[in-house]
């Protein structure tokens, strides 16, 4: 810890106190020593305003006249985010034992040796400024509601590109939004209309993936009356729908060369011609649409037709994965914690130390969507206040950090030895899925191909240079 961790020692021995506050102060603490518990509680209730004037109170009430129920309640209450540690001989155990059941963070047995001193004051601490953070987390959460943020962020890339997104939302022209499944491209979509002049209009979206030609071709354009056997009446697409507001292209890579060409049609004449009907419909609709493609590779592949790529990406607003936004995991933990409270858990309100260590280290390939689904899971299996480690799981959980160096018939490995583990670790790590693979690695598709193809040309393993699945 870069601060001086903040301490309160209390006790009526003042050769006791002092001991503790040497072996603390050595250690670069911050102590202030108080002797009975009745003067400590006149010294927190002067001190009220301030919520964490201390991280750890280490306290030794023995025979004092405040029993430790009544000095922790006092604190909690005064003192939120301070964790306290009893000191106690064997006879006044029980009334200890009962504090730590009702929030106390650990006790210690007199006489109390240095060591034990340390790690407990030093566990408190970092529980205690835990604490801290997920409080300011919380008034940072308020705020952003309050303003109506789209996405939950304090990175400043993502701050940025929201800036950026509310500057071009009013200009009425295309807008590409790519980025990885589970970034939030839909919610950044709704956005975009919400604030543009057409926010009293419709905002429709459909997802290019979820269907067939056919089906398609009959979701955006509709059909009229006898267009096929079954149609009754003419039926409105989508494009028809939005008419006056937005049409959100979710997956747009998805869709056929020929279906392209008839959505290139709209994009140019600003008119829709239902299946089976030979008369054009005028509409004014704004084309968002999004791609979890690199949309480049594709329109080169020759699978995305490159005049529709310029006419859709006149504006791109690319949403980064949730590895890359240093700092946004514990805001969007708290979010979907609130979020969620009611339908599942309203008792979980918080998640412990170890629990957000366990996410931050984790690189989710889900991204956010992923996110939401571990804290649900985690407040689905809660029994307290906070999700634990224990509560996430089990995937989470085992995932760890590849070691910077290791030993391989007891010799240290050379650099390309080195760079050939980590590249299979971090294949195996993101299940194969070859895109992932070569941003963690910080590589291009093409380089992460040529290292693998290398790394496996003395065995029988083929690698195919199209193919999105790698071998582990």
């Amino acid at each position: 810890m870069h601060d001086p961790v903040r301490i309160l020692v209390v006790d009526r021995d003042k050769v006791a106190a002092q001991n503790m506050k040497h072996v603390l102060v050595k250690d670069g603490c911050q102590v202030t020593t108080l002797f009975g518990g009745a003067v400590a509680v006149k010294h927190l209730d002067a001190g009220a305003n301030d919520l964490c004037q201390f991280e750890v109170i280490l306290a030794d009430l023995g025979l004092d006249s405040v029993k430790e129920g009544i000095f922790l309640r006092h604190c909690q209450r005064l003192q939120p985010a301070t964790e306290l540690i009893f000191i106690s001989d064997k006879i006044a155990i029980n009334s200890v034992v009962d504090a730590i059941r009702q929030g106390a963070f650990h006790y210690l047995s007199k006489p109390v040796r240095p060591n034990e001193l340390r790690q407990a004051v030093m566990r408190a601490a970092e529980n205690s400024r835990h604490k801290q953070r997920q409080r300011g987390i919380r008034r940072q959460l308020a705020e952003q509601k309050e303003h109506r943020f789209p996405l939950i962020t304090s990175n400043l890339d993502m701050l940025r590109l929201l800036e950026q997104a509310g500057r071009v939302a009013a200009l009425d022209l295309p807008v590409l939004i790519t980025g990885e499944t589970g970034t939030g491209k839909e919610l950044l979509a709704r956005f975009l209309h919400d604030a543009s002049n057409r926010t009293n209009k419709p905002f429709v979206a459909v997802n290019c993936g979820a269907f067939n030609e056919e089906l398609l071709a009959n979701e955006l354009f509709g059909h009229g009356r006898e267009a096929f056997t079954g149609a009754v009446r003419d039926r409105k697409g989508l494009v028809e729908t939005a008419h006056g507001g937005t049409l959100f292209l979710d997956e747009i890579t998805e869709m056929s060369l020929n279906m392209q060409v008839k959505l290139l049609r709209v994009l140019q004449e600003k008119e829709v011609q239902r299946l089976g009907d030979t008369t054009p419909v005028r509409v004014d609709v704004r084309i968002l649409a999004a791609t979890n493609h690199l949309i480049q590779e594709e329109v080169e592949a020759g699978r995305f037709r490159k005049d529709l790529y310029y006419r859709i990406n006149v504006i791109n607003l690319y949403l980064p994965p949730l590895f890359k936004r240093e700092g946004d995991i514990p805001v969007l933990v708290q979010y979907f914690l609130e979020k969620h409270a009611e339908s599942i858990n309203r008792q979980v309100t918080g998640i412990s130390r170890s629990a957000m260590e366990c996410l931050t280290n984790y690189s989710f390939p889900g991204n956010v969507r992923e996110l939401e689904n571990i804290i649900q899971h985690g407040m689905a299996f809660s029994n307290g206040p906070d999700v634990t480690e224990q509560d996430l799981p089990e995937s989470v959980r085992q995932r760890k950090i590849a070691p910077v160096l290791q030993r391989e018939d007891d010799r240290l490995l050379s650099l390309e030895e080195m760079e050939a583990k980590y590249i299979q670790w971090v294949c195996k790590e993101v299940k194969g899925n070859q895109t992932m693979a070569a941003k963690v690695l910080g590589l291009d598709r093409v380089s992460l191909w040529r290292r693998l193809k290398k790394m496996h040309s003395h065995t029988d393993s083929a690698v195919s240079e199209g193919s999105e699945e790698i071998g582990s």
